[in-house]
């Protein structure tokens, strides 16, 4: 609902409600994953809350500054990295399909590189954590796996919007909002599905 709310308000060009719904966000999402887990301290849960919370201070601090903003979503997805990689992790290898984050990050970096100026090296670093991010997702469920690449979607279209403000994405606040709400919530509903199945088998 306050999903809906958010997205409803940034196409009805209402600001002010976007801007208070924006921070329930992730305090909605992770209620729903702790009241949705059958063992709620399992590690796996607890690294879940933990990439929300920084997540949300991430929500919370990138319309004012930029660069704290992108530290903590940054933590958010080694946070997400870890957890795919030592929780929710269904396959031994990664997909092969997820060599085109690789490809993508490349081209990616091309185009912004000359106008990002002195946040060339932060975007360069936050853009290959969220890469791995992404390509480890590919191990892990369907549901995870599609939040990893909504994640880079979300990310690329915020990244454009910010350095290339002349490319004239139409609707790119709301674009980006919801893919970065799908994928959050994607990854949180992989996880839970993830987490049932492991108790039920145990």
């Amino acid at each position: 609902m306050v999903a809906v709310i958010h997205l409803g308000a940034i196409l009805l060009s209402l600001p002010v409600a976007a801007e208070w719904t924006k921070p329930l966000l992730m305090p909605a999402l992770a209620t729903g994953l702790i009241w949705g887990a059958p063992e709620r301290r399992s590690p796996a849960v607890v690294l879940g809350v933990v990439a929300l919370f920084l997540s949300w201070v991430g929500d919370v601090t990138i319309p004012w500054w930029f660069v704290v903003g992108l530290v903590f979503f940054l933590l958010a997805h080694i946070a997400y990295l870890v957890l795919f990689v030592t929780r929710l992790a269904v396959r031994r290898r990664l997909q092969w399909w997820a060599a085109a984050y690789a490809a993508w990050l490349i081209v990616l970096l091309t185009i912004l590189g000359p106008h990002t100026g002195s946040l060339l090296i932060p975007v360069i670093a936050y853009g290959i954590v969220l890469s791995a991010m992404a390509a480890f997702a590919s191990r892990c469920n369907r549901w995870v796996a599609w939040g990893g690449a909504l994640f880079v979607v979300s990310d690329s279209l915020l990244a454009i919007n910010r350095f290339l403000p002349d490319a004239g994405i139409p609707l790119a606040d709301f674009l980006i909002m919801v893919t970065y709400i799908a994928a959050q919530t994607l990854i949180v509903w992989g996880l839970l599905r993830h987490e049932r199945a492991r108790v039920a088998s145990a």
